[in-house]
C-alpha cells in the first residue's frame, strides 16, 4: 500500500513528535507499506523518510519546483523517486492519486489544508482511500474537538465522522489503514446542501 503523510516541515519543533513519526515511518516499511509525501528534508516529512529508510522502504516524494528555486525549505536527499511539479495544486494532486491511504501527523497551515482537502474529497465522494490522525501527545485533540462541535451545531454531518479515524497509537492506527475498505457512499449521505 502506497501512504500518503502529511505533516510538518519545520525543522524546530519538539523531539518527541521526531521520535514518534520516525518509528511511525520505520513501522509502515515493516509492514510493506511505501511512503509519499512532501519531500522535505525537516521536521516530520523528513522524520517519516527517515523511518521508512531505516526500514528499507520506498520514498516517493514531490516537492514543488520553487521550493528548491526560492530555497522555502530543506528537500529530502534520499528519495527513491523525487517529483518536482510547478504548483502546490499539482502537489496535492500528485499526493492523492499516488496513493491508497493517508495519515496526517502534527503539522501547521499547510498539513491541516490537506487534511480538509482530502476530507472534504472523501465526503463529496471523490475517493473512498483511509484517512487517519496520528494525534501524539493529543496534538490534535482541539481540531477534533472542535469537529464535534460542528457535528452538534449541525455545519457537519454525524456521519461524516466516520470518514476519519484519529489515534495515538500506532498498532490502531495502522489496523484502520490495513483494513478493508467500505463501500463508497453517495454525496446525499454525507453533505447537506
Amino acid at each position: 500500500m502506497k501512504i500518503c503523510v502529511y505533516g510538518a516541515a519545520s525543522p524546530t519543533i519538539d523531539k518527541i513528535y521526531i521520535q514518534k513519526v520516525e518509528a511511525m515511518g520505520k513501522e509502515m516499511a515493516i509492514r510493506g507499506h511505501s511512503l509519499v509525501f512532501g519531500g522535505g528534508g525537516n521536521g516530520l516529512m523528513g522524520a517519516a523518510a527517515r523511518g521508512v529508510r531505516e526500514a528499507k522502504g520506498h520514498i516517493t516524494g514531490v516537492i514543488p519546483k520553487f521550493f528548491e528555486d526560492e530555497s522555502v525549505e530543506e528537500i529530502c536527499s534520499f528519495c527513491d523517486v523525487l517529483i518536482k511539479p510547478d504548483t502546490m495544486r499539482e502537489r496535492k494532486q500528485i499526493m492523492e492519486d499516488n496513493s491508497d491511504a493517508f495519515i496526517v501527523v502534527p503539522g501547521g497551515i499547510g498539513t491541516y489544508e490537506e487534511f480538509f482537502e482530502i476530507l472534504t474529497l472523501k465526503q463529496l465522494c471523490r475517493h473512498n482511500k483511509p484517512i487517519a490522525i496520528y494525534n501524539i501527545d493529543g496534538y490534535y485533540d482541539e481540531l477534533n474537538s472542535a469537529m464535534n462541535s460542528a457535528i452538534k451545531k449541525n455545519f457537519i454531518r454525524d456521519n461524516c465522522s466516520e470518514l476519519f479515524f484519529v489515534a495515538d497509537d500506532l498498532d490502531r492506527l495502522f489496523k484502520y489503514i490495513e483494513q478493508p475498505v467500505t463501500e463508497i457512499r453517495t454525496v446525499k449521505e454525507l453533505k447537506d446542501g
